[in-house]
């Protein structure tokens, strides 16, 4: 039986992660939540979920030693990360007075500027970014978009996005305040989202399902 790992390192909602992956694994698929390197390192899939502030992240991450584990991981087999698990990926964030990153990928974590306003009603949006928002797809082929809509609409909460140097990894983008901020990123073993895809019912679990069959 194949396993997939979600990496536990005390600071992200497990539980609705390894339960909307349970829904979609079905029979040839164990569903681990661990942070122990040798279950994390022997994982067919990992995924790496997170909320919260990036320097905590980055700083429980480091203590846990779970940061050298994503170092080895993300290079050598299919890696998803959701929200932090994505921002955590760039070079730097401007998040908790500036924050380094793994630097998988060159580029920064920037919060969005104030004031942000509708273009179509010219009022003010909220920061957080909270709720329902499109994902138009740049990566049309990526084998995670397969079966999920152009400009579906999956579930954001965060006040960070990522801005990446190199935009050929930009797999999807979201309209909010009058930019379109990168909400997903891909490139070789590693699939990246800024929304939450254990929230944001079948298009959400159909991404998860697709990460599965990848």
């Amino acid at each position: 039986m194949k396993t997939v790992t979600i990496i536990d390192y005390g600071m992200s909602n497990l539980r609705s992660v390894s339960k909307a992956l349970e829904h979609v694994a079905g029979n040839d698929w164990r569903v681990k939540v661990s942070d122990k390197a040798d279950v994390i390192l022997h994982a067919d899939k990992v995924v790496f979920p997170g909320q919260g502030a990036i320097g905590n992240c980055m700083t429980l991450l480091k203590q846990t030693g779970v940061a050298d584990v994503i170092r080895q991981t993300i290079d050598n087999k299919p890696f998803l990360g959701i929200c932090l698990g994505l921002q955590t990926l760039l070079t730097s964030s401007e998040e908790s007075g500036g924050t380094t990153g793994f630097d998988w990928i060159a580029g920064t974590v920037r919060r969005f500027a104030e004031p942000l306003i509708d273009p179509d009603c010219g009022e003010r949006v909220k920061i957080p970014h909270m709720g329902w928002n499109q994902v138009q797809h740049t990566q049309q082929s990526h084998p995670l978009w397969a079966d999920i809509p152009d400009l579906s609409r999956f579930y954001f909460v965060h006040s960070y996005y990522v801005d990446p140097v190199d935009k050929t990894v930009v797999a999807g983008t979201t309209p909010y305040g009058g930019i379109h901020f990168t909400s997903a990123i891909a490139r070789d073993n590693v699939f990246a989202v800024q929304f939450h895809p254990e929230k944001s019912q079948h298009a959400g679990l159909t991404l998860l399902k697709n990460f599965l069959d990848w």
